[in-house]
Order: structure tokens, then C-alpha cells, then sequence
């Protein structure tokens, strides 16, 4: 018996959608760096390296950490680094190929005396981070990382607005402006006598939605390996692609009641409410099986259910039973447990570890 609130992973699903990603790369002519901080899992990186991904992309010097100490050769740290954390990513960069991303001139003179390879950021349209590209100041940029010592690794960005479209040709349409951008940047550089060894790409709507790879490298998309309730509803995947489900047991449901309360709440599932730009209504979830069954509010251990009226659930999701819980947000869901319950056939086959932790 699985003890709730746990997380499930439903390695059929999980393995198609590996094999899904690394066809679609190949397919563009390009490699894959796939972003772990999706699954934080040493045995879903070797799978991913097993279908051909060149190394993986992390999301904080922990989990570089976490890889390193497994093997892993080929990390690209793809966090804004500032000059405070370059002691300890020297230290990782000791035991195994670590990269790491700036935006700051000031960094990037301390990172050319660092021994670090380093990659620019930049900002393709998303408008979080990076440098703009047409600027003067990129070039400042660059030229501090190429200076004598340096190691420059190339440019990478992050389409995060994909996650705000409605429809694939929405994500098509940010994918193909991405690439635009980043390789009429290279070309900008490479015009300067500046050589750039790679240009990298990403987010997993955006990979699942390009349509040509001319001129770059490499993609980094992440989510891919699980998706999400998101990502079904801005058309990313179908209901049956997501890889990742929170079991939870019923644990209230008054007579006559349009709602029922689930053992799992925002240490279990976020407090991301979904895709709301779609017009949907805030829901932290869905039963899984049963779209109409959305999480309205969670507390910190409590999940409301809510139906649209009473006789929708009367009868059924008694106190004691179990229902699986499709997250709006698997990265962040993933976050939140120390490890895996890895399903085939409707049964656990073994654990596996998530390395969510961090230093102390």
C-alpha cells in the first residue's frame, strides 16, 4: 500500500515522452540538453542520455552537485550566476564539465579570471533575464568573456513566454522568434570575429512546436519528460502524455456537499493555479479522469475538490479512497516530495530519489 499524499510516476508514459523529445531534436538537426529541474533524478538523466542527449541542463549548483557525484560529464548551470557563487561552481567545476550562464559585465570580467566556461545570456522576448541582443552592452558583455583567460561556451536563452500561449501555432510562433533572435545575434558576433561555439534554445512548448532548427546547436526543454495539466491545455500534449500524478485519499466528504477534501495541499502540489490566461477559472489540479473535478483551494496539507453540484460526487470519493491528482505545475509538484513511486502496469516497480535539496 502507497501511504499518501505520494507522487507517482508512470514510467510507459515517461519513456514515450523521452523518446518523443529525442525524435523531434534529431529530427531538427539539433542536440539535446535537457533541463533535469523538471524530475531532479539521476535515473531520468541516464535515460535521457541513453536516447542521446548530449549532457543536462541544471537549475541551481545543488543539483549540479547531485550530478556530478553521479557521473554526469556535461552540465550547463542555466541560472543568471553572480560573482558570489563562482567559488562554489569552481568547486563543482573540479569534478566534472560545468558551464555557467552570466548577463553582468562586472560577472563576466570575474568569470574570465575564473577558469569557468561561461554562456551569455539573452533575452529572446521573454524579458526575465539576459541581455538584449541588439544593445551595446551585450557586446561589452561578450567581449569581457572572450577576453585573454576566458571561456566562452556560447548563448543560450529561455522562451518562457510559451507557456503563455493558447495554441501550438502560438508556441510555433515564439519558437520560430527565438531562433530568429539568437542566431541573428551569433551572426552578429561571428561578423565581430567573435567565434560562438553554440547557441542554445528552450522551453518545452516551445521545442515541441518548432519547426525548423537552421542555426542552432542545441535544445534545452524540461517539462517534456512529465508535461502537465498546463500543458494539455494549451495544446502542448494530450491527457495520456502526462507522466506524473499525486496520489491522495479522500479524507472528508460531508452528505449533501458539491466538495470533498484530499490529503494533499500546497507541500504537495504548489499553489500554481494553471493556465488562467486560457479564461479558465484558478484550479490548482484536476482529478485525474475526471476533468470536471478541479482543486479550487489547497492549505498547507488540504485539497478542496470541488463538483458542480452535489449529486456529481454523491455516493462517491467516500473518506478512505484514493484519487490521483493531474498537477498544474510538475516541476513545481516534483519539487515538493524526497522521491518517486515508479509505476508500470498499474503497479510499483522500485523508488527513485529526487535530489531536491540544497546546501547548508
Amino acid at each position: 500500500m502507497i501511504e499518501t499524499p505520494a507522487l507517482l510516476l508512470h514510467l510507459d508514459v515517461v519513456e514515450r515522452n523521452l523518446a518523443t523529445m529525442a525524435g523531434r531534436t534529431r529530427g531538427l538537426g539539433i542536440s539535446l540538453r535537457p533541463h533535469i529541474k523538471t524530475h531532479k533524478c539521476v535515473e531520468l538523466g541516464r535515460r535521457q542520455l541513453a536516447h542521446g542527449a548530449l549532457g543536462v541542463t541544471v537549475s541551481t549548483l545543488d543539483e549540479a552537485e547531485a550530478f556530478a557525484d553521479a557521473g554526469f560529464d556535461d552540465i550547463l548551470w542555466a541560472f543568471p550566476i553572480d560573482a558570489g557563487h563562482i567559488p562554489h561552481a569552481r568547486r563543482v567545476a573540479e569534478r566534472t564539465r560545468l558551464s555557467v550562464v552570466v548577463d553582468d559585465l562586472d560577472t563576466a570580467h570575474d568569470l574570465a579570471k575564473s577558469g569557468l566556461t561561461a554562456w551569455l545570456k539573452v533575452d529572446c522576448g521573454y524579458h526575465r533575464a539576459g541581455v538584449d541582443p541588439a544593445s551595446a552592452y551585450a557586446i561589452e558583455v561578450v567581449r569581457a568573456l572572450t577576453a585573454p583567460g576566458g571561456r566562452f561556451g556560447g548563448i543560450v536563452s529561455h522562451s518562457g513566454h510559451a507557456y503563455k500561449t493558447r495554441a501550438r501555432q502560438e508556441a510555433a510562433a515564439v519558437a520560430e522568434e527565438e531562433r530568429r533572435v539568437m542566431v541573428a545575434f551569433a551572426d552578429r558576433l561571428r561578423g565581430m570575429g567573435i567565434e560562438v561555439p553554440a547557441v542554445s534554445v528552450g522551453s518545452t512548448p516551445a521545442m515541441m512546436a518548432l519547426e525548423r532548427g537552421d542555426g542552432l546547436t542545441e535544445g534545452r526543454p524540461g517539462n517534456y519528460v512529465f508535461f502537465d495539466r498546463t500543458m494539455v491545455e494549451i495544446g502542448v500534449c494530450e491527457p495520456r502524455d502526462v507522466g506524473v500524478t499525486v496520489l491522495a485519499t479522500v479524507v472528508s466528504h460531508q452528505p449533501g456537499s458539491k466538495q470533498f477534501i484530499v490529503d494533499a495541499g500546497a507541500l504537495a502540489l504548489s499553489k500554481d493555479v494553471g493556465p488562467t490566461h486560457l479564461g479558465l477559472s484558478p484550479a490548482m489540479g484536476v482529478i485525474k479522469d475526471h476533468p470536471e473535478l478541479t482543486i479550487v483551494s489547497l492549505s498547507q496539507e488540504h485539497g478542496v475538490v470541488h463538483a458542480k453540484t452535489p449529486a456529481d460526487i454523491d455516493g462517491r470519493f467516500r473518506v478512505g479512497e484514493t484519487v490521483e491528482i493531474v498537477p498544474n505545475h510538475s516541476c513545481l509538484t516534483v519539487a515538493h516530495f524526497d522521491h518517486y513511486h515508479v509505476m508500470e502496469g498499474g503497479k510499483e516497480k522500485t523508488s527513485w530519489t529526487v535530489a531536491r535539496g540544497r546546501a547548508t
